[in-house]
């Protein structure tokens, strides 16, 4: 069977629910990366509204707001232009790019990069910028919320040259 073309930053194995949802000011702002954390945020009509995750969540976007898949076609800069996506949640099988892959004390401090190594199993939360990671940035951060334990998937699959870097993913939201 020939490779599938990964293109972007999320590609489906197996489908779970989805669900129209705005998108806050500073995501339109910031952009989003497929398979990005989403978290809700208040909104001053009667809507559902999501922002980037802090580690709280209410899924998952599906698609990035300017991915490669989507350049010269009728979807280029069309989510941030009308202020939509597609949250996910529930059960799905993902494989994604949009994970942490270097530590958290060595991306906020004045050290190397150090690499989260994975492996198949770990639980993952969502990170301080909404990124699969099995790290619990709340408690590294010294965050007042304390240890996060809203687990929201495991690994399938470890990131490796093999799989193009992306990482396999159960998520259970």
């Amino acid at each position: 069977m020939p490779e599938q073309a990964r293109t972007r930053d999320c590609v489906v194995l197996v489908k779970g629910d989805t669900y129209p949802v705005v998108v806050s000011e500073p995501m339109v702002v910031s952009g989003w990366r497929g398979g990005q954390g989403v978290r809700w945020v208040p909104s001053i009509r009667d809507e559902f509204s999501v922002g980037i995750s802090d580690g709280y969540y209410a899924g998952f976007v599906l698609f990035g707001s300017d991915e490669e898949s989507d350049q010269y076609t009728s979807m280029t800069r069309n989510q941030p232009y009308y202020r939509f996506a597609t949250a996910c949640a529930g059960g799905w099988h993902i494989l994604t790019t949009t994970f942490e892959k270097y530590t958290y004390a060595s991306r906020t401090g004045p050290g190397p990069l150090v690499p989260i190594v994975y492996a198949a199993s770990d639980r993952l939360v969502f990170s301080l910028r909404g990124y699969f990671t099995s790290e619990d940035e709340w408690t590294l951060s010294s965050d007042p919320r304390g240890a996060n334990t809203y687990y929201i998937g495991y690994v399938t699959q470890a990131p490796s040259v093999l799989t193009s870097g992306y990482m396999g993913i159960q998520v259970s939201i």
